[in-house]
């Protein structure tokens, strides 16, 4: 597998330019096209000598859109080749505020979380900054979008794998999509959702990138967290609370946490009343999921009667909390679940 193009920021780019012996406007032409969503082979503007020189060098695609899928509330989910032949997956969620993006930042995952897919084959390899950017450009450029009108204007960090198991990646990536010369998606639109790596989030809060850190919590004691997130084994929840404070201080901004409500699991009014305890007072907001079944595991989902009892007794403790609504659950819309049945051959299934 060769380099990928889009890895390069755009003052790397100047100087690959300049180094191929080209003038200094072939480097705007050449982001451009990328940032467009196009394969090299497909920049126009560029002389083909130019680009044969790139070619040598660089993939020409480094992400195809591979399978579509429309869900009957109108989600959209998407499966990706990678030119090394592995396939990862992403979501577009239409908002009134706009479309939102989930992509993944690794294929497959490694952090053994037991409601989630994703860990099913655990992890392959990390994706570059550029292979996660490119989910981004090819949705955008699908839609009809481009830099100056984006069709994709909200992006999540909540696709397969764990963000912060990828830091340096997912760092350059983050960088590269919110460069003015670029995409240009402010950090304020961008969620980053991790299982609670806790140094990585202390690391994080030094970036300089205030995005909406967001944090998978899932139980209210680090013994009930373990059963279905082996990372409780080496986090505990309060050195991630400390984390989240840090990160409030260093950005402002508050922080979220999900929280999956698992039927005989964490989704009865002692667990409300403890995650109240847990987090009253603290600048967070807490979002709940309906769990999204994997046929694989056990796990099922607390009952549309329960989830709302739980948001009510968090609400009336004093905590800021939302029931997400269930999207994409005709399409396999949870993370792992569309990956997970293509390579099995049951990809049919996901129509």
């Amino acid at each position: 597998m060769k380099a990928i193009i889009q890895d390069l920021s755009y003052e790397e780019i100047k100087r690959l330019t300049a180094d191929c012996g080209q003038p200094a406007f072939r480097a705007k032409q050449l982001y451009e096209g990328i940032t467009q969503g196009k394969d090299i082979s497909q920049i126009s503007t560029l002389p083909a000598p130019f680009k044969q020189r790139l070619l040598a060098d660089f993939e020409d695609c480094a992400l195809s859109i591979l399978k579509e899928f429309t869900g009957a509330d109108g989600t959209k989910k998407f499966l990706f080749a990678l030119a090394d032949g592995n396939v990862i997956e992403g979501v577009l969620m239409s908002y009134k505020y706009g479309n939102t993006q989930c992509v993944s930042t690794q294929v497959g995952c490694r952090m053994g979380c037991k409601f989630c897919a994703s860990t099913l084959g655990g992890l392959v390899r990390n994706l570059t900054s550029g292979e996660i950017l490119s989910q981004i450009l090819k949705v955008n450029a699908r839609l009809g979008g481009d830099r100056q009108k984006r069709a994709v204007t909200n992006v999540v960090l909540m696709g397969s794998g764990e963000p912060f198991d990828n830091y340096s990646n997912v760092v350059s990536f983050l960088k590269n999509v919110t460069s003015p010369e670029g995409l240009n998606i402010s950090a304020r639109n961008i969620s980053l959702s991790t299982c609670g790596l806790a140094d990585k989030m202390h690391d994080f809060a030094d970036e300089g990138i205030p995005l909406n850190l967001t944090v998978s919590l899932h139980a209210t004691n680090d013994e009930e967290r373990a059963r279905t997130m082996p990372v409780a084994n080496k986090w505990k929840i309060s050195k991630i609370l400390a984390e989240c404070d840090n990160y409030f201080a260093k950005t402002g901004r508050r922080y979220i946490f999900e929280y999956s409500l698992i039927e005989g699991e964490n989704s009865d009014a002692r667990h409300a009343e403890e995650l109240v305890a847990l987090l009253k007072g603290r600048p967070c907001h807490v979002n709940l999921i309906r769990l999204n079944e994997v046929k694989e595991r056990t796990l099922r989902a607390a009952e549309n009667k329960s989830a709302y009892r739980f948001l009510g007794l968090l609400q009336k403790g004093g905590l800021s909390a939302t029931l997400r609504r269930q999207i994409g659950s005709d399409i396999g819309g949870a993370c792992g679940q569309l990956r997970a049945s293509y390579l099995g051959g049951d990809n049919d299934k996901t129509h």
